[in-house]
């Protein structure tokens, strides 16, 4: 991902080419930024996804899917370039579900921290906005998966590094990672586990600006960056300096998937489950993935209130 505080962007027709903050072309795809989205993958209604809306539930708005997201950053959500339309990958799954239901989509943009009270009070119909499933949430919400929740491992296209697996492979690297992150906790608890066996040290790297943390990757400083697989499989793809040699449940050891998140016990969750299985099994889920390039991400099946990461 190249943030946004760090390019200069030249945006024509809502399309728009990245540049690095001190001026180089990184490439030269364009990337669909108009509010239209006419790359959008479309569905048809899903007649036995909507058999299972129950018939006491109420949407918001009738005949209309509202789906709350919280635009941040590229490929999960961000601002088309009239800067108030969602667009991304999970606005593009969102998508799909209400035309699965034969609903219109109507995105609300929210903070992150508004969209569990806004689903509790019934303000919104559905949150798809990059929630990870744990057994905490569960208690307060329904879920219905459609993505696995994975940290990355990237190197520099030209790097000799070409696969870590297991906490013994992060030996004697120098790894970039994020602060008071998920990925740093569990790379630490790699190291340590490393330190016991009499492993080489791993040496950690922090960067707070996007250019400084690229610029070390490619120039030797650094082996590995460690982070969200989303936005460092999109960088890789937009950028071509960088390439996957590993990737591993950001809940690690646990497994962990992304779901979209519903009231509890509003009986809507099989409903959405049914909609993301049919669009899977049509491969119309693979392609609204493949958009983004989080292909790396994909599940196979959708499953309610799948287990989730356990409670601290």
């Amino acid at each position: 991902m190249i943030y946004k505080s760090k390019l200069m962007s030249a945006i024509s027709g809502g399309l728009l080419t990245a540049f690095l903050s001190f001026g180089q072309v990184v490439h030269a795809q364009e990337v669909d930024l108009s509010p239209e989205q006419k790359g959008r993958i479309r569905a048809e209604k899903v007649e036995a996804a909507v058999k299972l809306v129950p018939a006491n539930f109420k949407f918001v708005t009738a005949g209309k899917l509202t789906v709350a997201t919280n635009p941040g950053r590229l490929p999960l959500g961000d601002y088309a370039s009239d800067a108030k339309t969602p667009i991304g990958s999970e606005p593009d799954i969102a998508q799909l579900v209400a035309d699965s239901l034969g609903l219109q989509l109507e995105l609300v943009p929210v903070a992150w921290e508004d969209w569990p009270l806004g689903v509790s009070s019934g303000k919104y119909d559905a949150v798809i906005s990059n929630v990870t499933v744990t057994e905490a949430r569960k208690e307060k919400f329904d879920f219905s998966s459609y993505r696995n929740d994975l940290l990355g491992f990237y190197v520099a296209s030209n790097s000799k590094v070409t696969s870590i697996s297991k906490p013994e492979d992060v030996a004697g690297l120098k790894v970039i990672v994020g602060a008071a992150t998920n990925q740093e906790q569990i790379l630490l608890k790699w190291i340590e586990q490393n330190k016991a066996k009499g492993l080489a040290a791993t040496d950690v790297q922090y960067y707070d600006d996007q250019a400084v943390l690229d610029l070390a990757l490619q120039s030797g400083r650094a082996d590995v960056y460690l982070g969200p697989n989303a936005t460092s499989a999109y960088q890789a793809a937009a950028v071509k300096k960088t390439k996957l040699v590993g990737t591993f449940s950001g809940g690690w050891p646990e497994s962990a998937e992304i779901a979209v998140v519903t009231k509890k016990g509003a009986g809507i969750a099989d409903a959405f489950t049914a909609a993301l299985n049919a669009q899977i099994k049509n491969g119309n889920y693979t392609k609204a993935l493949a958009r983004w390039n989080l292909g790396s991400e994909a599940i196979t099946e959708s499953r309610t209130n799948p287990p989730g990461l356990p409670k601290s």
